[in-house]
Protein backbone atom coordinates (compact mmCIF):
# COMPACT_ATOMS: atom_id res chain seq x y z
CA UNK A 1 0.00 0.00 0.00
CA UNK A 2 1.49 3.34 -1.04
CA UNK A 3 0.98 6.53 1.39
CA UNK A 4 -0.04 9.77 -0.21
CA UNK A 5 3.18 11.38 0.23
CA UNK A 6 4.98 8.58 -1.41
CA UNK A 7 6.99 9.65 -4.11
CA UNK A 8 7.99 13.44 -5.18
CA UNK A 9 5.19 15.39 -2.47
CA UNK A 10 7.14 18.54 -2.86
CA UNK A 11 6.99 19.55 -6.64
CA UNK A 12 7.96 22.73 -8.06
CA UNK A 13 4.25 24.00 -8.03
CA UNK A 14 4.33 23.06 -4.00
CA UNK A 15 8.26 24.85 -3.49
CA UNK A 16 6.54 28.19 -5.59
CA UNK A 17 3.13 28.20 -3.22
CA UNK A 18 5.22 27.96 0.26
CA UNK A 19 7.17 30.87 -1.09
CA UNK A 20 4.22 33.10 -1.84
CA UNK A 21 3.34 31.90 1.36
CA UNK A 22 6.87 32.62 3.34
CA UNK A 23 6.41 36.14 1.46
CA UNK A 24 3.05 36.79 2.50
CA UNK A 25 3.49 35.71 5.50
CA UNK A 26 6.59 38.28 6.36
CA UNK A 27 5.04 40.90 4.42
CA UNK A 28 1.81 41.14 6.77
CA UNK A 29 3.73 40.97 9.77
CA UNK A 30 5.58 44.51 8.86
CA UNK A 31 2.57 46.25 7.70
CA UNK A 32 1.54 47.01 10.99
CA UNK A 33 4.80 48.79 11.56
CA UNK A 34 5.13 50.52 8.82
CA UNK A 35 1.41 51.44 9.96
CA UNK A 36 2.46 53.13 12.81
CA UNK A 37 5.24 55.68 11.44
CA UNK A 38 4.10 59.04 11.11
CA UNK A 39 3.42 60.98 7.86
CA UNK A 40 3.37 64.23 9.17
CA UNK A 41 2.64 67.09 6.33
CA UNK A 42 4.02 70.67 6.55
CA UNK A 43 3.49 73.64 4.66
CA UNK A 44 7.30 74.62 4.15
CA UNK A 45 10.25 72.92 4.20
CA UNK A 46 11.63 75.18 6.52
CA UNK A 47 8.46 73.74 9.00
CA UNK A 48 10.14 70.27 8.44
CA UNK A 49 13.58 71.05 8.91
CA UNK A 50 11.98 73.02 12.19
CA UNK A 51 10.44 70.39 13.67
CA UNK A 52 13.42 67.82 12.60
CA UNK A 53 15.56 69.78 14.45
CA UNK A 54 13.54 70.44 17.40
CA UNK A 55 12.93 66.56 17.60
CA UNK A 56 16.33 65.91 17.80
CA UNK A 57 17.12 68.83 20.31
CA UNK A 58 14.37 67.66 22.95
CA UNK A 59 15.28 64.92 25.22
CA UNK A 60 12.54 61.89 26.35
CA UNK A 61 11.76 62.43 30.06
CA UNK A 62 10.81 58.97 30.48
CA UNK A 63 13.88 57.41 27.80
CA UNK A 64 16.39 60.27 29.66
CA UNK A 65 19.04 59.50 26.88
CA UNK A 66 17.35 59.47 23.98
CA UNK A 67 15.83 62.60 21.77
CA UNK A 68 12.25 62.23 21.38
CA UNK A 69 12.64 61.73 17.59
CA UNK A 70 14.29 58.02 18.17
CA UNK A 71 11.85 57.07 21.28
CA UNK A 72 8.54 55.46 20.86
CA UNK A 73 7.70 56.92 24.80
CA UNK A 74 3.91 57.71 25.04
CA UNK A 75 5.22 60.89 26.19
CA UNK A 76 8.08 61.22 23.57
CA UNK A 77 4.96 60.82 20.99
CA UNK A 78 3.03 63.15 22.63
CA UNK A 79 5.91 66.18 23.04
CA UNK A 80 5.96 65.22 19.35
CA UNK A 81 2.98 66.10 17.90
CA UNK A 82 2.68 68.82 20.28
CA UNK A 83 5.74 70.04 19.09
CA UNK A 84 3.95 69.49 15.37
CA UNK A 85 1.01 71.67 16.27
CA UNK A 86 3.33 74.56 17.88
CA UNK A 87 5.32 74.48 14.46
CA UNK A 88 1.89 74.34 12.47
CA UNK A 89 0.84 77.72 14.09
CA UNK A 90 4.33 79.21 12.72
CA UNK A 91 5.79 79.01 16.36
CA UNK A 92 9.91 79.84 15.88
CA UNK A 93 12.34 77.55 17.97
CA UNK A 94 12.57 79.33 21.04
CA UNK A 95 8.96 79.72 21.40
CA UNK A 96 8.75 75.51 20.80
CA UNK A 97 11.49 75.60 23.61
CA UNK A 98 10.22 77.82 26.13
CA UNK A 99 7.30 75.99 25.76
CA UNK A 100 8.52 72.43 26.33
CA UNK A 101 10.71 73.48 28.99
CA UNK A 102 7.91 75.53 30.90
CA UNK A 103 5.78 72.02 30.65
CA UNK A 104 8.95 69.39 31.52
CA UNK A 105 11.69 71.58 32.56
CA UNK A 106 15.04 71.88 31.57
CA UNK A 107 16.06 68.98 31.50
CA UNK A 108 13.95 68.24 28.49
CA UNK A 109 16.58 70.35 26.21
CA UNK A 110 20.11 68.54 25.62
CA UNK A 111 21.83 72.28 25.71
CA UNK A 112 21.24 73.62 29.58
CA UNK A 113 21.94 77.44 30.09
CA UNK A 114 24.48 78.68 31.63
CA UNK A 115 22.90 80.10 35.31
CA UNK A 116 23.73 80.30 38.86
CA UNK A 117 22.21 76.89 39.24
CA UNK A 118 23.84 74.89 36.56
CA UNK A 119 27.13 76.55 36.59
CA UNK A 120 28.94 73.82 38.26
CA UNK A 121 27.79 71.70 34.93
CA UNK A 122 30.79 74.14 32.97
CA UNK A 123 32.99 74.71 35.35
CA UNK A 124 33.38 71.36 36.54
CA UNK A 125 35.29 69.91 34.15
CA UNK A 126 37.50 72.74 33.81
CA UNK A 127 38.53 72.70 37.21
CA UNK A 128 39.11 69.12 36.73
CA UNK A 129 41.49 69.27 33.59
CA UNK A 130 43.45 72.26 35.14
CA UNK A 131 44.00 70.34 38.91
CA UNK A 132 45.01 67.39 36.88
CA UNK A 133 47.89 69.66 35.05
CA UNK A 134 48.60 71.25 38.50
CA UNK A 135 49.07 67.45 39.67
CA UNK A 136 51.27 65.92 36.76
CA UNK A 137 53.95 69.60 36.95
CA UNK A 138 54.26 68.88 40.49
CA UNK A 139 55.13 65.16 40.09
CA UNK A 140 56.64 65.64 37.70
CA UNK A 141 59.15 68.32 39.39
CA UNK A 142 59.54 65.96 42.66
CA UNK A 143 60.31 63.09 40.64
CA UNK A 144 63.23 65.35 38.94
CA UNK A 145 65.41 65.69 42.00
CA UNK A 146 65.77 62.08 43.04
CA UNK A 147 67.56 61.88 39.08
CA UNK A 148 69.87 65.10 40.22
CA UNK A 149 72.00 62.81 42.81
CA UNK A 150 71.79 59.96 40.83
CA UNK A 151 74.93 61.04 38.75
CA UNK A 152 76.88 60.82 42.63
CA UNK A 153 75.51 57.71 43.48
CA UNK A 154 76.42 56.14 40.60
CA UNK A 155 79.96 56.98 40.42
CA UNK A 156 80.43 55.61 44.49
CA UNK A 157 79.35 52.61 43.49
CA UNK A 158 81.62 52.14 40.93
CA UNK A 159 84.18 53.26 42.92
CA UNK A 160 83.17 50.68 45.80
CA UNK A 161 83.15 48.25 42.40
CA UNK A 162 86.56 48.82 41.50
CA UNK A 163 88.06 48.80 44.99
CA UNK A 164 86.36 45.08 45.89
CA UNK A 165 87.42 43.68 41.82
CA UNK A 166 90.74 45.39 41.77
CA UNK A 167 93.53 42.95 41.57
CA UNK A 168 95.34 42.20 44.55
CA UNK A 169 93.35 43.12 46.53
CA UNK A 170 92.82 41.95 50.35
CA UNK A 171 89.89 43.83 51.68
CA UNK A 172 86.84 42.75 52.28
CA UNK A 173 83.76 43.66 50.63
CA UNK A 174 82.04 46.50 52.72
CA UNK A 175 78.86 45.11 54.83
CA UNK A 176 77.13 48.73 54.44
CA UNK A 177 77.79 51.75 53.73
CA UNK A 178 80.31 53.81 56.01
CA UNK A 179 80.00 57.62 56.82
CA UNK A 180 83.50 58.92 57.01
CA UNK A 181 83.39 62.13 59.48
Amino acid sequence: MQSKFSGRWLTPLHSALLLCAGLLLCTGLSLPSQAAEELLQFQSAQQQALFRELTAELRCPKCQNQNIADSNAVVAVDMRQKTYQLVQQGQNKQQVLDYMKQRYGEFVHYQPPVQWSTIWLWLLPAALLTSMFVFMFRKDKTNAAPQLQQPQLDSELQAIIDEVSAPGSTQSPPQGRSNPS
